[in-house]
């Protein structure tokens, strides 16, 4: 059934075709190896393609089938761009140990960007969305030919036997053991994640979404009132939850209607939903977000030049927010303010859609859980195109994404200029595919005619600036004053602030005194992850692993120094006297991160014991012909005041079958701080090796 989709597949618009690079049989047809190369017309922005100018790319894969001993192992890796991304990808299809009757499916994949035109991260976000629709798809696909092969009367395949020129007693008796009969591949085979180890057989998948008991039932005014119309399965899905919740949860339980959104969000697949609530709770609790309309107050710059407010509500009956983002200088408002202040104050602005929402509920007498947002792009230029600028709005629209799903009911954006298109291709990878089918977009004066604005807001609030009567008070932007442009030291001393809220801690490092964080391990399966940013100098990260534990960590007085470390403190585990190679022993190459970078990775632990991990002052290393340093290494050094560094770092250990996320072992990426949307990102980053990517 495999091989029926090659030289292509119709059921996989991206495989365009295929070639065959070499073939190899056995004599006694046991071992059967083919290696392809694949032409795959991938879903990119076209921006992205001009760019790199291609239109295709190729892979090579390799599928082995060994008969005799029943597997197929499958091996893929990029063929274009190979020195610029590397992607190795393995599945295997075995019979299971206990069950002959049961066929194991297993698959990996890896990637690691080196570089990519400035686009790592787009390119990252493509790759994940490409692999994880394949994986869905997989299971769609496998049946179609099983059923195909069923229809021509091929129900199983005769096990492999040796040839023999005489029959013998064993022989016979090896011919005649049962034949695995063809078996359908079930939902759970095709869970997300870049590690899958399944167990394919006929029963259904335990996450599958069942119907209620007569026992499960809501008061049925209170679903009309509050909920909007659901199931008896939908419903029953929410009372699980909620149920689940209260059992096992410490914190504030989310109302229904916040739990609704996301199982919509997850089309009421209670693990799934459960997976993305618990860490929305889980980052809520950390950043105090439940508060924040209380406790923070907006700058006064955000006020005078973010040009965006509420402004009444749609036919609908939702809040409807109006964002002028063409006239908002939003590289002014970075400069000035810095990531970290746009994205609370876009969390605010979401907080009070929740709260609107609530009383909109009681003000229409129906459920009313989304609001509407409408983006005049009059005046969008090329300026709206600053690539920190960019850069902020993804990482915002990322928090919002998995921590406020189903909350956008629609999104109008009017007067959409020629640039648009160039900031939607490097937008759009980001968005949910179901978000986007909310969006509506309408060039010039196009929303004045039929299908526009009309058909969803009444004449009477359509603000002034779009040619209606209301006048609207939201602010009109324009150019923030470069008076008001921080140092970047400036917004790193204010983020510091941010993050005494966080689970994040602080370390200082010195030339001569790393600081070091001490793991014990139990289970040798265990997947140590870490999250951290270099606010100031260079270090080098290692992790080392040793058997026996060193001694009880003791603060660095750094006497020797005189030196103290205010905001971070500095602890050694190494004892001087250790030996590498002896006392303990490195488990992965040693990484250098420049200032201002931000890391995050993990590692699979092989073996129990005590790892520790290590962030150390980098030296300056000298030219290669001569002993003199170079002069970019002395201005570089110059900018260490006292041999000192600083990170903000946060390790976990979780096991490695709850380790779910992005492909990439580790990422390093030249940004600015923030705490909160990495914090939102960490608990999924997964790997499926510890391999290092920059």
């Amino acid at each position: 059934a495999y091989e029926r989709r090659f030289p292509t597949c119709p059921l996989i618009p991206m495989f365009v075709a295929s070639d065959t690079v070499s073939e190899y049989k056995s004599e006694d047809e046991a071992v059967h190896v083919i290696e392809r190369r694949c032409k795959l017309d991938i879903d990119a922005p076209r921006l992205l393609k001009k760019i790199a100018g291609v239109d295709y790319v190729y892979f090579v894969q390799k599928n082995s089938l060994n008969r005799r001993e029943r597997t197929l192992h499958i091996e893929a890796y990029n063929e274009t761009f190979s020195n610029r991304v590397i992607i190795n990808e393995h599945c295997s299809y075995t019979v299971h140990p206990d069950n002959e009757d049961w066929t194991c499916f297993e698959q990996s994949a890896s990637l690691d960007i080196k570089s990519f035109f400035g686009f790592e991260s787009t390119v990252e976000k493509i790759a994940m969305k490409q692999y994880t629709s394949n994986i869905k798809k997989g299971k769609e696909i496998i049946e179609y030919y099983l059923k195909q092969l069923e229809e021509e009367g091929i129900t199983f395949v005769p096990r492999w036997t040796p040839p023999v020129t005489c029959k013998s007693e064993s022989s016979t008796a090896h011919a005649r053991r049962p034949v695995s009969p063809a078996i359908n591949i079930p939902e759970s085979a095709t869970k997300e994640g870049l590690n899958n180890k399944e167990i394919l057989n006929t029963s259904s998948s335990p996450s599958e979404p069942t119907a209620g008991t007569p026992d499960d039932k809501l008061d049925a005014d209170y679903i009309k009132r509050y909920l909007g119309d659901l199931t008896p399965m939908q419903e029953s899905c929410l009372i699980r939850l909620r149920q689940w919740l209260q059992e096992t949860h410490k914190g504030k339980i989310p109302k229904d209607e916040h739990i609704l959104r996301f199982l919509r969000a997850r089309d009421f697949n209670i693990d799934k939903a459960r997976e993305i609530l618990c860490q929305s709770l889980t980052w809520r609790k950390q950043h105090q977000v439940d508060y924040i309309l209380d406790t923070w107050n907006p700058p006064q710059v955000l006020q005078d030049y973010y040009a965006g407010g509420w402004h009444h509500h749609d036919k609908d009956g939702r809040p409807l927010y109006v964002l002028r983002l063409g006239q908002m200088d939003t590289k002014g408002l970075v400069r000035a303010l810095g990531e970290e202040a746009l994205l609370r104050y876009v969390l605010s602005i979401n907080e009070e859609g929740l709260r609107r929402c609530e009383e909109n509920t009681k003000v229409f007498g129906r459920p009313i859980s989304s609001w509407t947002c409408l983006v005049d792009l009059e005046g969008l230029n090329m300026r709206h195109l600053w690539r920190p600028g960019v850069k902020a709005l993804l990482r915002i629209i990322e928090v919002v994404e998995a921590n406020y799903p189903e909350t956008l009911g629609r999104l109008l954006i009017l007067r959409a200029p020629r640039v648009f298109p160039v900031l939607w291709t490097l937008v759009s990878p980001f968005i949910d595919d179901n978000t986007r089918k909310k969006f509506l977009i309408y060039a010039g004066n196009d929303y004045q005619g039929p299908g526009g604005l009309l058909d969803y807001i009444d004449k009477e609030i359509i603000p002034d600036f779009l040619g209606g009567e209301c006048m609207c008070e939201v602010p009109e932007g324009g150019l923030v004053p470069k008076s008001l442009y921080r140092t970047a030291e400036e917004l790193e001393n204010e983020d510091i602030k941010l993050w005494t809220e966080t689970i994040y801690q602080s370390a200082s490092v010195f030339k001569g005194a790393p600081h070091e964080v001490l793991i014990q391990i139990v289970d040798a399966s265990s997947v140590i992850t870490w999250d951290f940013d270099v606010c100031k100098g260079d270090i080098v990260f290692n992790i080392f692993h040793s058997k026996r534990a060193p001694q009880p960590p003791k603060k660095d007085s750094l006497g020797a120094h005189s030196i103290t470390c205010p905001g971070g403190n500095n602890v050694q585990l190494i004892d001087k006297v250790w030996q590498l190679g002896r006392d303990y022993s490195m488990v992965e190459s040693p990484l250098i991160c420049k200032e201002g970078e931000s890391v995050q990775g993990s590692h699979v632990t092989r073996w129990p014991g005590f790892y520790i991990l290590q962030w150390k002052f980098h030296n300056m290393p000298a030219c290669a012909t001569t002993n003199l340093p170079r002069v970019d290494d002395v201005l570089a050094s110059l900018q260490v005041s006292s041999h000192k560094c600083k990170v903000m770092y946060y390790t976990e250990v979780i096991g490695s079958e709850d380790f779910r996320g992005s492909m990439t072992s580790l990422e390093s990426s030249h940004s600015g701080f923030s705490q909160l949307s990495a914090a939102t990102t960490s608990s999924s980053q997964s790997h499926s090796s510890s391999m290092i990517s920059r």
